[in-house]
């Protein structure tokens, strides 16, 4: 195998118009294969502000391919922001008019498949001939239309979009504003010879998706979060120890003061103080030890250079869906298909 060196730069975390900060950093010395290179952009922005976030992502990505990066991973529902108001401001209070007002805007600063913010993430990645991994809150175009869930795009160095995953179960208070998903974006794919697969927040708690992506052969994982330490070091520590890959969490940063003015909620929001949502993105190796920890507290990039050898060599003794499994005892059955809420039956004479 081979020795790894790795360097933790620190930076102010400030993000300016001449550079994007460097968090931390892992490299490999003297890899036997060549090295698969990830990038987390760990973010915060105006929230709610698609075109500022956007171009701030934008920012990162074009940081990261400089850096040598095949993939980039932003924090879950990154594109616009994360459903923070709902624990601190009474979010169950039913039919509240303030709180449908919240709901309101939410929805009309969400993306929507293959309106102009999807097209812009396309044109980035071809242009910078990376894959995207972005989590973003989507809007249903005609069905669902008034539903919003939290959806992992997949973009890749083509501009190709060859994952849309919704999120399978939205998390306590979440559920309040994200509809649950369907198995249709449990698939890992093929990122500069290595398989990538990835879920969002805790969905990586689950075992059967886990497993899910595990069985398509998975290599590298990438676990999106809305940021937080306390969120992201235990599971991807275990994930990489249990799949015996390498697991990426990308997590980003919420703060108040990113609220803006004219939210129906801005002015509790603010009097609340800190929201804990304060990064903790990092990279474990396959048998569970930290090539870069936590990072919290600064927007930037981390960039890891992955051993594909040290993933064949961990599998030695364990491979969860190969020789350590026991299909004749568990048997699992994925059901990927999405399912229309309507089917229409047209007659084809004019």
């Amino acid at each position: 195998m081979s020795t790894d060196r790795a360097t933790d730069r620190a930076t102010d975390g400030a993000v300016t118009d001449g550079a994007f900060p460097l968090l931390a950093e892992h490299r490999v010395a003297r890899p036997a294969q060549r090295p698969f290179t990830v990038a987390i952009a760990q973010l915060a922005g105006p929230w709610l502000r698609m075109p500022e976030r956007l171009s701030r992502l934008a920012k990162a990505v074009e940081a990261a391919a400089a850096q040598g990066a095949d993939l980039v991973a932003s924090p879950e529902s990154y594109l616009s922001g994360y459903p923070f108001w709902l624990a601190r401001t009474g979010g169950a209070a039913f039919d509240d008019p303030v709180q449908k007002a919240c709901y309101a805007y939410y929805l009309d600063a969400a993306l929507e498949a293959g309106d102009a913010t999807h097209r812009e993430l396309r044109t980035l990645a071809a242009d910078l001939r990376v894959t995207l991994m972005v989590g973003v809150t989507e809007r249903g175009v005609d069905a669902g239309r008034g539903t919003a869930w939290c959806t992992l795009l997949t973009l890749d160095a083509k501009g190709r979009t060859v994952g849309h995953h919704r999120k399978l179960v939205p998390t306590y208070d979440e559920r309040l504003v994200w509809s649950p998903g369907d198995g249709a974006g449990l698939r890992v794919h093929e990122v500069a010879g290595t398989r990538v697969g990835g879920l969002s927040c805790w969905e990586n708690w689950m075992p059967q998706a886990r497993s899910a992506l595990y069985a398509q052969g998975e290599e590298v994982h990438i676990g999106c979060w809305p940021g937080s330490a306390a969120l992201t070091s235990d599971i991807t520590r275990f994930v990489a120890a249990e799949g015996r890959m390498y697991a990426v969490a990308a997590a980003g940063l919420v703060r108040v003061e990113d609220v803006p003015d004219d939210f129906p909620l801005a002015g509790p929001l603010r009097a609340a103080g800190d929201t804990g949502f304060d990064g903790g993105s990092a990279i474990a190796a396959p048998d569970g030890s930290w090539l870069i920890p936590p990072q919290t507290g600064r927007e930037g990039l981390l960039v890891a250079e992955l051993d594909p050898g040290a993933i064949t060599e961990s599998r030695l003794t364990f491979d969860p869906t190969g020789h350590y499994a026991r299909p004749d005892v568990f048997q699992d059955t994925v059901d990927r298909r999405r399912r229309p809420h309507t089917s229409f039956l047209d007659d084809s004479r004019p």
